[in-house]
């Protein structure tokens, strides 16, 4: 393989999120850091704040297990940064799933530790995994090490275009310690990250990353920075 075959078989699409920049309208479909803008009004408990609203209908892109998700709400308990080491971090999260955006109102829960934003999505179609983060399947690895030897290139500059470390739906983790992995049962469907704009910062300039069980309606959360 080519570095142009290569770059084919690893890019992913993935939808960016970039925070601010435009006066936000509170208008259904827009997203949010910092506030759960719309919702069903239904979180009663005090030690989750709310984080972000993700309207999945009309983002650029959005990944098969979540086609039929209209919008996701992210409530956190911030003592999850007390419990890192633990293998899954989703009772720290409370993750809503909304099918049906005629059953949900206008609720405007803006988060006591975050500045609330409006997040504006773009389209990447080049997002690309870490070196070292188990996402490279071995035989795309192997060949990348022969034109490496072979070539004299180098994977972060002549392969990967960017790797995205912000909000993100689809794509890549941005960062994972390598081994990190829970099969295909749980694919990687959206992150949340660390943002100056918002004065979120995950442990160091880290994220958290949601793997998804569409079946079992079943979330994984894993949380890692560099």
């Amino acid at each position: 393989m080519n570095i142009t075959q290569l770059k084919q078989s690893l890019f992913k699409r993935a939808t960016i999120f970039e925070t601010g920049g435009s006066r936000p309208t509170e208008e259904l479909g827009e997203s949010w850091i910092g506030n759960v803008m719309w919702g069903s009004g239904e979180n009663k408990s005090p030690q989750f704040e709310p984080i972000c609203t993700i309207f999945l209908k009309n983002l650029p892109y959005v990944p098969k297990e979540l086609k039929n998700i209209q919008l996701i709400t992210v409530y956190m308990d911030f003592n999850v940064y007390n419990h890192l080491i633990e293998d899954n971090l989703a009772s720290f999260f409370k993750i809503n799933c909304f099918t049906n955006i005629n059953e949900i109102q206008k609720i405007n829960e803006q988060s006591s530790r975050m500045k609330s934003f409006p997040l504006k999505p773009i389209l990447v179609e080049n997002d690309t995994p870490a070196w070292d983060s188990g996402d490279i399947e071995p035989e795309i690895q192997d060949e990348i090490l022969r034109l490496e030897l072979e070539s004299d290139i180098e994977y972060y500059d002549d392969i990967v275009e960017n790797i995205y470390p912000m909000h993100k739906v689809g794509g890549y983790p941005s960062y994972t310690q390598s081994g990190v992995s829970y099969g295909e049962d749980y694919p990687f469907v959206f992150q949340i990250s660390s943002d100056a704009k918002a004065q979120f910062n995950i442990v160091d300039s880290g994220s958290f990353y949601f793997f998804y069980n569409q079946d079992k309606q079943d979330w994984i959360v894993y949380c890692d920075f560099y």
